[in-house]
């Protein structure tokens, strides 16, 4: 029988997108109030990987990670989810833009072995947590690098987005160490 013992604290990473940089700068900082500084910011890349986002949040939307550097623990996973929908519907709500979703936050959680991000969505491949919050295991470390499944979002299969998650593999390594 295996022995039962806590996980070890992950590193919180959130996507944000949007076509307005004052909404990215927005999120950071509501999202450094709440999770505690940011350790690493990805550069800000064109997300044109789909159309799905199009008509609730425009063209021209631009993504960027955000590695913070307070550990936590898995289980809170669902937590940040709903905190980072709070967040979303607040900004929605002032009305400050002309789209009906002018943000989109996707949280996710790196470990030495993956990297996952929450969703309310179910799939077959996704796991329920709890409080309406799914798990999907949507990139593996294996052979010294991240890499895909074939359900992973095509913009966390970009160059770009995976030397990201190695430098913040790399920084959760040196954090696990203190």
């Amino acid at each position: 029988m295996g022995q039962v013992r806590q996980p070890k604290p992950c590193l919180l990473i959130v996507a944000g997108f949007s076509r307005h940089d004052s909404a990215l700068d927005w999120a950071r900082g509501q999202l450094v109030e709440r999770f505690g500084p940011v350790a690493l910011t990805s550069p800000t890349y064109a997300f044109h990987h789909t159309s799905y986002y199009h008509e609730e949040m425009g063209e021209n939307l631009k993504k960027v990670l955000w590695a913070f550097c307070n550990l936590i623990a898995p289980d809170a996973l669902p937590a940040v989810k709903h905190v980072t929908n709070a967040l979303e519907e607040e900004l929605r709500s002032q009305a400050t833009y002309p789209e009906r979703r002018p943000l989109n936050l996707d949280p996710g959680l790196l470990s030495l072995g993956k990297f996952m991000l929450a969703t309310t969505k179910d799939q077959q491949h996704r796991v329920y947590l709890r409080d309406g919050i799914f798990a999907e295991v949507t990139l593996r470390y294996r052979d010294g690098a991240f890499q895909p499944w074939p359900w992973t979002y095509a913009d966390y299969r970009e160059p770009l987005v995976l030397d990201f998650l190695r430098q913040a593999r790399e920084y959760y390594k040196q954090r696990l160490c203190e």
